[in-house]
């Protein structure tokens, strides 16, 4: 196949969890990767190798989410990366991952809390899609990550379900307003996963672990996988007709 026919996805938070996922399942089905890291260099290179074990091209670049004065020199560097690596001006897919865990009921959420999820989980990927888009080709695909908990209430996430809840409007407009170009955008909406996010709670305490279980149809919790395979498939050919939609990964999480 010509290089420059080969797909490649961006992918924020990429180093590990359900961006890792995706990353992995992504590469295995012929796409070339660009992930990013806040912190955790080491994993991010690890992840790197194994896409590259797999006879794909990868490079993971730094990125806080978090702090949009920086998104311009990302982008600067982006278009760096895609030159030398890809001899490439645009990337195909942009699957907005990144994200934290902030677990306080709406009594107790302090502003500097509420500030940091609205950094990350609105503001981030409102501005870092903007300051993208001049890089994203023509008829490419955007996938928000969003949760089942802006269709159920559990207490504690109020504040990060309303990020949630917004970034699915927003992805409703970004489908409306991109459309011209051919870019579809999609939301994916996983359930409880057992990854190390917000402390790792659902994989590691076996009462919570046990209590979603229960309430979820399939009879388990997620794997990182069971969502990392649905983002790959919504960047597939076989997908290009979906739009603006919120499609729920959570087993049948509280039905």
């Amino acid at each position: 196949m010509n290089t420059t026919t080969i797909p490649i996805a961006l992918i924020t938070g990429g180093s590990r969890g359900l961006g890792k996922s995706a990353a992995l399942q992504l590469a295995q089905r012929g796409t070339d990767v660009i992930l990013t890291y806040k912190s955790g260099r080491s994993e991010a290179e690890a992840t790197v190798a194994q896409i590259e074990a797999m006879g794909r091209r990868a490079h993971a670049l730094p990125l806080d989410v978090a702090k949009s004065a920086s998104f311009v020199e990302f982008a600067i560097g982006l278009r760096q990366i895609l030159a030398k690596n890809w001899q490439r001006e645009r990337f195909n897919f942009l699957v907005n991952n990144a994200g934290i865990g902030i677990h306080a009921n709406f009594a107790d959420t302090t502003e500097a809390q509420f500030d940091e999820l609205v950094n990350v989980h609105l503001k981030g990927v409102f501005f870092l899609t903007q300051k993208l888009l001049p890089l994203l080709t023509d008829g490419g695909r955007i996938v928000n990550i969003s949760s089942g908990l802006s269709r159920f209430a559990l207490p504690g996430y109020s504040a990060y379900a309303a990020m949630k809840g917004a970034i699915e409007v927003l992805s409703r407009y970004m489908a409306k307003e991109l459309g011209s170009r051919g870019i579809a955008v999609n939301v994916v909406a996983p359930g409880a996963i057992e990854t190390d996010f917000g402390g790792g709670m659902v994989r590691d305490d076996a009462q919570v672990n046990a209590m979603i279980a229960a309430q979820t149809a399939l009879g388990r919790v997620g794997l990182p996988d069971d969502i990392g395979g649905v983002i790959a498939t919504l960047l597939s050919s076989d997908t290009a007709w979906i739009n603006a939609q919120r499609i729920e990964v959570s087993g049948g999480m509280f039905i």
